[in-house]
């Protein structure tokens, strides 16, 4: 088991529980005929948030993982990163620090969040104000 988040382009992504859900299911199908390991293919706020992100969660895959990877380091998270959002899996010893991190960076960035793992399945969009407004909860 992983500790599951997301971050996406809220001006991309549906709003409303059930379209938001459908487009959730579409995305993590990677069905978008590419390396799903590369920022370049996402948009420019989204690539801001990783390249921030990576500092302290370093990805385990991709041109930005470190080389040799760190043996046994909890923070190693493996990205699927898409046009529209950037899935990340975590060990469950971080899911505290990853959450807070993740939500931080989300709101700095100007992105969406999508706390997967939680049973209420928070959906969070930017505010305009420089934070982020639930907008919903399964």
């Amino acid at each position: 088991m992983s500790y599951d988040l997301m971050v996406f382009a809220p001006e991309i992504a549906p709003k409303g529980d059930a379209a938001f859900l459908e487009w959730y299911r579409v995305q993590t199908r990677w069905g978008e005929g590419h390396s799903y390991h590369d920022p370049e293919v996402s948009t420019p706020n989204l690539r801001a948030w990783f390249t921030e992100m990576i500092q302290k969660y370093p990805s385990m895959n991709g041109p930005l993982a470190p080389q040799p990877l760190p043996e046994d380091d909890p923070r190693l998270t493996d990205y699927s990163v898409g046009r529209e959002i950037i899935y990340a899996t975590f060990a469950w010893s971080v899911a505290e620090d990853a959450y807070k991190t993740m939500f931080t960076l989300a709101a700095k960035h100007n992105v969406g969040f999508f706390n997967v793992s939680s049973d209420k399945g928070e959906v969070w969009r930017p505010n305009g104000k420089g934070g982020l407004e639930l907008e919903s909860r399964r």
